[in-house]
């Protein structure tokens, strides 16, 4: 798919986080719908992981493909958690706290668009099914953002700046995904596959689903899970 293509359909989730943003400026979800939003996106992306990239994964049948992606998806992820939370705790001693909650949504915004990036180097299926499993995820972000910014008393105005200015990082990790990685094979996009399922299982486990279960769980919270995963299963049937 042409690189102009890939940015308009980034244009989506970019969408959906100034969505999100505007939507918190006016007022803040409760938690427990937060937290349904997010089991349901991370439905979304499993799906996406287990219908699309792990098949393709296998389909390649390169063992040591998957070894090599998926040790450098969980080290970059692993590693990027630890930097946020020093910027973060940097941040907290200077009196500056949003300044390091800003930086770490900047860097994990931009793996997401480079993460639509990989999905189109696996085949304009997957990546438009990505697109459609990240607008969710940053549809939030874009909610946590603004009601962040908003308990610390900052303007409606300055906080949908903020907003738009975060949300242009998934065109910028759109673009760079999609030029770098453009018509790999073999190897390489064995290692780009795997790469991405370890990085997308990453933000299911470790982001989306921690961050949700801060609230008490009802089981139609516990459900949405599994309703965003038959949904886009479902899409995947039906494509």
């Amino acid at each position: 798919m042409a690189l102009s293509q890939i940015l308009g359909l980034t244009l989506i989730p970019v969408g959906a986080t100034l969505l999100g943003g505007a939507v918190a400026t006016y007022k803040i979800p409760s938690p427990k719908v937060r937290s349904l939003v997010q089991h349901f996106a991370a439905g979304v992306v499993m799906a996406v992981v287990a219908g699309e990239l792990l098949p393709e994964m296998t389909r390649e049948h390169r063992p040591l493909g998957v070894l090599i992606g998926f040790v450098l998806g969980v080290a970059l992820m692993l590693g990027i958690k630890a930097l946020t939370e020093r910027i973060e705790r940097r941040g907290e001693q200077r009196g500056s706290s949003n300044l390091g909650l800003l930086v770490a949504v900047a860097i994990d915004v931009f793996l997401d668009g480079l993460l639509i990036g990989v999905g189109f180097a696996a085949g304009e299926r997957v990546g438009t099914l990505l697109v459609i499993a990240l607008t969710l995820e940053l549809l939030f972000l874009g909610v946590s953002v603004a009601a962040t910014l908003g308990e610390s008393k900052v303007s409606r105005t300055r906080t949908l700046q903020t907003v738009a200015a975060l949300s242009a990082l998934v065109l910028v990790g759109a673009a760079l995904g999609g030029s770098l990685l453009a018509g790999l094979s073999g190897l390489a996009l064995e290692i780009v596959l795997s790469f991405g399922a370890a990085a997308l299982l990453y933000l299911v486990v470790e982001e989306l689903l921690t961050e949700a279960h801060e609230v008490q769980e009802t089981p139609l919270i516990t459900a949405s899970f599994f309703a965003g995963f038959v949904a886009l299963y479902l899409l995947e049937l039906m494509a």
